[in-house]
């Protein structure tokens, strides 16, 4: 057999492999993909389920409404503080517990990591819902402790000013185990002969991580970081099912507001304009950290 013909026979070999996920991936990723991207351009509605096709095209006027549209305006405010104060906690809380971590001897680490990380692989529904209990305002067991020491129970979800600040928190808190692992795994890969010159040196602590653990961990903080950002800014679930965007809109995000557009009211062309517009935002925002972070590497 010559060499093209064997060349030949293993490209279609790999064709053939390949094709079952080529076609699942068009089928259930591509067609949607290019499908909605279309649809935004439209008023497609409940009507035009019936006759896809027959959708009136509007242009650009779906994303002109949103720069009109005051509740996605304060969807979007509501998902920008949560992304900033969230990544910054996360990113900060989950050094520490790393750090903290890989300073741990023998078991104590592995038990650790497991204890910060399991919120991570929890279900994110069965960990809102049980959050929601317990800061309920009459038997959530958070106010119950506040009585026990004489403080007032406190409306942690039903205040709208303290709504998004308990979920930022809780998110947080899930969150912050994957962080400390990239986190982890950072700190691993620094060599200890670097301590070690620094320590002969009289480098104490807060010197050794200002001037070696912080840029070595360049790399793993523009990981962490454009991850994590990504994951909040299309934050969902434990708004939903904690307060379903309330009270007053305060813990309504972007993606909730897609979700009303798209399955409740059914302005589905709209709920397409908004998911490409958060998608040129978290593609905009990935760009910028990779600028902003790749420089100091």
């Amino acid at each position: 057999m010559s060499t093209a013909a064997a060349r030949h026979r293993t490209t279609s070999a790999g064709y053939v492999f390949a094709a079952p996920f080529l076609v699942i991936f068009t089928l259930f990723m591509a067609l949607p993909i290019v499908a909605s991207f279309v649809m935004s351009f439209t008023s497609f509605g409940l009507a035009d389920l019936a006759s896809p096709l027959g959708a009136s095209f509007v242009g650009l006027a779906n994303y002109g409404a949103l720069f009109a549209d005051q509740t996605f305006r304060q969807a979007a405010v509501n998902t920008v503080l949560f992304t900033v104060f969230g990544v910054i906690a996360t990113l900060a809380i989950g050094l520490a517990a790393a750090i903290g971590v890989n300073r741990a001897l023998g078991r104590l680490r592995a038990i650790f990591r497991v204890g910060y990380y399991l919120p991570v692989v929890t279900s994110i529904v069965a960990i809102a819902v049980i959050w929601r209990f317990l800061l309920d305002p009459d038997y959530g067991l958070l106010n119950d402790l506040l009585r026990m020491i004489g403080v007032q129970p406190v409306n942690w979800l039903g205040d709208p000013n303290l709504a998004l600040p308990t979920i930022t928190a809780i998110v947080v808190w899930r969150n912050l185990g994957n962080a400390m692992v990239l986190f982890l795994a950072g700190l691993q890969g620094i060599p200890n002969e670097v301590y070690e010159a620094a320590s002969i040196d009289g480098a104490g602590r807060w010197r050794e991580f200002r001037s070696i653990t912080w840029p070595l961990l360049h790399a793993t903080t523009l990981f962490a970081a454009v991850m994590t950002t990504i994951g909040y800014l299309q934050i969902f679930e434990e708004p939903f099912v904690m307060t379903q965007g309330g009270p007053l809109n305060r813990t309504l995000s972007v993606s909730i507001y897609m979700y009303q557009q798209g399955f409740n009211f059914f302005h589905l062309g709209y709920a397409s304009a908004i998911a490409y517009t958060m998608f040129v935002v978290i593609a905009a925002v990935t760009v910028v950290q990779f600028r902003l972070l790749r420089n100091e590497t």
